[in-house]
């Protein structure tokens, strides 16, 4: 068997606010990869938040199993490299290299990028991994190759000088539309179409080396939008992400597959396409008997976590084909505003008094209902069935993953740089751990 090339692009806080997935934001080369290849419509982190979401699906389990619970640019980092999937393909003959973002671990506390275990670090530049990526492939490696593109695009800062007209831009559903909202929406899309053009560079360069049609392209992010209610929430409008994936055989002819699906299938997916024996850490499940035909779904649950981002804000989530419960750890009512990225979203969600709103220690959702999960049910008799299943469903996987959150609060790394809950923006100064 010819072993394709894996190249895995990513991207930040993308959510799946682009154009394959039905929104006006021009991304025509992902819109292209989407046409030619698989676009997953409901694919979903496993945490919704940088680090954690990335060490889930690089290891093929949850952030808290991987040792993942803070970012890594605040004295976080991964419990073992050796888990990451180059290690994996490594053995199977690969060779990885790396351009732009891992986020796993910070030379500041620990070491950078060489302690992931890459044969090549082709640049960290944050800002033009393309093309030290596009420079790669068309060396045309010997060996089968898995590179890393992690792009900045599209945290915050958003750029402020662009052509998209705020006049004509819908933000999404969770926000008023007002000229705050429009232009917070306004720079996002420039900045997603600066996205789009970086990664036309990098599928460029496959194209002009004849090298597509034995790679595998996975496009992803890590988690929802860097808006108020959106990262670092467990809603679906935090933990949903875009997922794209084109190649031969199985991963062509332009389909889009409705199963859900969570981060951690897509290492059990590489073993299962690769005939690698997948190791004893796994906890996803393998796509493709989705691919295939052989079934419909493969899971009828997704969990996903938060423990510390910004700032500590412990709670866990299940979510079923219908319903989703949250549950939180903390104790608190209020939000955690530090968790938050400012722009003008959040400056207009504080005007109307989001300080003082009260968030509920557990929420039930029915996702068919009332898919904007704003309407908690969990005082609802109706829903008493549901609300037990679901229960019982994140006790069980909490069980099984040994979460650490069932020992008691979930102690930080003595060098994490951490924000106080009670502060109001992330930009604040640390607390002392």
């Amino acid at each position: 068997m010819l072993k394709p090339n894996i190249l895995y692009i990513h991207s930040h806080d993308t959510g799946r606010y682009l154009q394959p997935y039905g929104h006006a934001i021009p991304t025509p080369n992902l819109q292209r990869l989407a046409e030619q290849g698989l676009l997953f419509r409901r694919a979903y982190c496993a945490a919704p938040t940088c680090s954690p979401s990335r060490a889930a699906l690089l290891t093929g389990q949850s952030p808290h199993s991987a040792g993942m619970l803070g970012l890594a640019n605040r004295g976080f980092r991964l419990r073992d490299f050796n888990q990451h999937i180059i290690h994996t393909l490594k053995g199977a003959g690969y060779t990885s290299a790396l351009a732009g973002i891992q986020h796993l671990t910070n030379a500041k506390y620990h070491r950078g990028a060489e302690a992931v275990g890459y044969d090549q670090i082709l640049t960290e530049d944050r800002l033009q991994p393309h093309i030290a990526a596009a420079d790669f492939i068309r060396s045309r490696p010997a060996q089968p190759f898995w590179l890393t593109v992690g792009f900045f695009e599209t945290h915050r800062r958003f750029p402020t000088e662009h052509d998209v007209n705020p006049d004509y831009v819908q933000p999404p559903a969770l926000f008023p539309d007002t000229p705050n909202t429009r232009q917070d929406m306004a720079n996002y899309i420039a900045m997603a179409q600066i996205l789009d053009d970086k990664i036309g560079h990098v599928l460029r360069a496959l194209d002009e080396t004849g090298q597509r049609e034995n790679t595998l392209v996975i496009y992803t992010t890590d988690h929802g939008l860097a808006f108020p209610d959106m990262k670092c929430n467990l809603t679906d409008h935090g933990i949903g992400v875009a997922l794209i994936m084109h190649g031969a055989g199985l991963f062509s002819g332009g389909r889009a597959i409705d199963a859900m699906v969570s981060h951690i299938d897509i290492f059990p997916t590489l073993c299962d396409l690769l005939s690698i024996e997948p190791p004893a850490w796994l906890q996803g499940r393998s796509m493709l008997p989705l691919l295939t035909g052989e079934r419909e779904s493969i899971r009828d649950e997704i969990f996903a976590e938060v423990s510390y981002h910004a700032a500590y804000e412990p709670k866990r989530a299940v979510r079923s084909e219908r319903y989703k419960y949250i549950r939180r750890f903390d104790g608190r009512s209020s939000p955690v505003l530090s968790n938050i990225d400012d722009g003008h979203t959040k400056s207009d969600w504080l005007d109307a008094g989001y300080r003082e709103s009260q968030i509920a220690p557990e929420r039930l959702y029915d996702t068919w209902l009332d898919p904007v999960e704003r309407h908690n049910l969990i005082d609802s008799a109706e829903h008493a069935d549901a609300l037990a299943d679901m229960r019982a469903r994140l006790d069980r996987w909490m069980r099984e993953t040994d979460d650490p959150l069932l020992h008691g609060p979930v102690p930080a790394p003595p060098q994490a740089e951490l924000n106080d809950p009670d502060g109001g923006s992330p930009d604040d100064a640390y607390m002392k751990n």
